[in-house]
């Protein structure tokens, strides 16, 4: 097998494509031939070392992927020899096979395409958790998606639509904003050229948005949190600006809102029958045609430096995925 290996974490020049033998799966493992992986935001953070999860070296990078199993290890009988899956183990998507956690892995319908279901597990599972779960949204209430072109902004944007919600997507630029109408926003905020609160007073006939679903942070997050609705629920998925705000907690008091956070990784872990349920209705609502992964573009995997330079520049679109 060949695969990226990060030796050293000091970004994206330290990786090199190597070869190596091809494992055989352990107990509760199966060998996965990778078809495709996407690229996010913590695979970039983890090869800085700046990810809050920092794996034994070497390592290889890459969250999250789909292909075929190939091997199976002791004890799996829920997958089988030939069949696709899609997983999100944190690690070694970026190679040609990778040992995976079988009861990680998400079993594929036969017309679920690869480029899709490895860009699905991560966006739509965040956005999932964090708008039906922690924030509770009901149909009919206002939820402004920050950040809304990226790829859990492309989910969230989905999953609020087909929940009942109306929409305010806030991107960074005009062609970010008419993607997100394309994908069923109600209204856009080009929060590079507008003010960001008074553009929602407009939007909401002063009210403000009932759910906040913030992946940004940075300088965003006050004047978000300010123009929050009477009940509002603020929603930190993350912090793609890159400082981590501190928000003045008389805010949370005076609209009588939650700040709420949204760690999907360790509800799965935690709580793994809801996890599970969470994403078969996940899979469903993609054979229905209510979501659909955002594709900004395919590269080889052999081109990894130049995906992580697009995404780097925050030029990208929905989410960028690499084939083999």
């Amino acid at each position: 097998m060949q695969a990226w290996l990060c030796t050293t974490p000091t970004g994206v020049d330290s990786l090199q494509w190597t070869e190596m033998p091809t494992p055989a799966p352990k107990a509760g493992e199966v060998l996965v031939e990778i078809k495709a992986a996407s690229l996010n935001f913590p695979d970039l953070l983890i090869v800085q070392n700046k990810y809050q999860i920092k794996p034994p070296l070497p390592f290889v990078p890459g969250s999250e992927y789909a292909g075929v199993v190939r091997a199976l290890g002791e004890g799996v009988t829920h997958l089988a020899v030939g069949q696709n899956v899609a997983c999100l183990s944190g690690t070694g998507g970026f190679g040609s096979h990778v040992l995976a956690p079988a009861a990680m892995c998400l079993p594929l319908p036969a017309d679920f395409p690869l480029v899709d279901a490895a860009a699905f597990i991560m966006t739509y599972a965040t956005s999932h958790h964090a708008l039906i779960d922690r924030a509770q949204l009901q149909a009919g209430e206002t939820v402004l998606v920050l950040g809304a072109a990226g790829g859990v902004g492309t989910a969230a944007i989905q999953i609020a639509k087909a929940a009942g919600a109306r929409v305010i997507a806030a991107a960074s630029s005009d062609e970010k904003c008419a993607l997100c109408t394309t994908l069923g926003a109600d209204a856009t905020i080009n929060y590079s050229t507008t003010d960001l609160r008074e553009a929602l007073k407009a939007a909401t006939g002063g009210k403000g948005p009932d759910v906040v679903y913030d992946p940004v942070g940075g300088d965003l997050a006050e004047p978000a949190f300010r123009s929050i609705a009477w009940r509002g629920r603020y929603l930190v998925v993350g912090f793609a600006a890159g400082p981590i705000p501190a928000l003045p907690w008389n805010l949370a008091l005076l609209k009588g809102a939650s700040l709420v956070g949204v760690f999907w990784g360790e509800f799965a872990r935690r709580e793994p029958k809801a996890n599970a349920a969470m994403m078969a209705t996940l899979v469903q609502w993609y054979q229905q045609g209510k979501i659909k992964p955002v594709i900004d573009s395919t590269m080889p995997l052999s081109e990894l430096p130049a995906a992580y330079e697009r995404m780097g520049s925050r030029a990208v679109m929905g989410k960028l995925v690499l084939t083999r």
